[in-house]
């Protein structure tokens, strides 16, 4: 679905509670975690959708509003007077002109995290479907994200374990970047996931690029081969539940390397035809 095609008549107040740099010192680029309070209590948001953000537009090309969608990043929380208060997390951009070889700012990320605490923004949605947790206490959940990718699955795995402790089963969790300052949730400035390390159920692997600073795709090979045999058994199991999130071009490459963990393009695809057919393949890309 296209920017231009989603519904932004509804739209929201919010203010800014809090703006903090969540990766690395020395990591380029600099990306933040920002949480808001809707002045709304219609506003209804869960784990695994994204919100609208309006930034303000270009006006001398007649551009009201600058539309980016952002994944919550945080399990949602409502005040006593029914405000809901979430996170996104926002990787500041820039972007270079093919024509002119000009590098300009973007517009919505660089205008969130230069977002004070205390003032305004105007959101939309919210959009998508809510990442949902299988019936069964025991499913396998295997996660793969790259970048701010791994936002979504921060909200789900804080979700997972404070508010199902009922659940027992495995969680796989996949983290590509460039080098391990780009590992979001899990480096020094900020690291949520260290919260489950001490869980036999919870696992993270790291899939980093063979050449850091390059723009070549993220090493998912040497991640996903390591792990091969078990990998084949949980994908072809009927009780393993996918969920990729990132840009889309992760759908091609995972394609590529699961058809190598597989064994041939007929199996991989045959396994992932089964996971999507019953619901067990959730996506939530951009």
């Amino acid at each position: 679905m296209k920017l231009q095609e989603y519904d932004i008549s509804t739209q929201y107040k919010a203010t800014v509670l809090s703006s903090e740099r969540i990766s690395a010192a020395k990591s380029s680029p600099e990306v933040r975690e920002i949480a808001i309070e809707i002045e709304s209590q219609e506003f209804d948001a869960s784990v695994g959708q994204n919100i609208g953000v309006l930034a303000p537009g270009q006006a001398e090309i007649g551009q009201e509003h600058h539309l980016r969608l952002y994944s919550i990043a945080d399990v949602p929380e409502t005040t006593p007077d029914g405000h809901q208060q979430i996170s996104i997390c926002v990787r500041r951009c820039s972007y270079t002109d093919e024509f002119s070889g000009e590098e300009y700012p973007g517009i919505a990320s660089n205008y969130l995290c230069d977002l004070q605490v205390g003032e305004t923004l105007t959101v939309t949605g919210p959009y998508g479907q809510a990442f949902e947790l299988p019936d069964g206490h025991d499913a396998t959940l295997i996660l793969i994200c790259t970048g701010t990718g791994i936002a979504p699955f921060r909200a789900f795995v804080k979700h997972i374990y404070s508010q199902r402790p009922d659940f027992k089963g495995r969680v796989w969790l996949f983290h590509g970047g460039q080098t391990g300052l780009d590992l979001l949730y899990r480096n020094d400035e900020k690291d949520d996931f260290a919260l489950y390390y001490d869980r036999e159920t919870f696992e993270a692997f790291n899939a980093l690029s063979k050449r850091p600073g390059w723009s070549d795709a993220t090493d998912w090979g040497t991640a996903l081969h390591e792990r091969g045999e078990e990998l084949c058994k949980l994908l072809s199991d009927p009780n393993t539940y996918v969920y990729i999130a990132g840009l889309e071009k992760i759908r091609e490459e995972l394609d590529d390397v699961l058809a190598e963990v597989a064994g041939s393009n007929q199996t991989w695809f045959r396994w992932k035809s089964d996971l999507e057919a019953e619901g067990r393949w959730i996506e939530l890309l951009y």
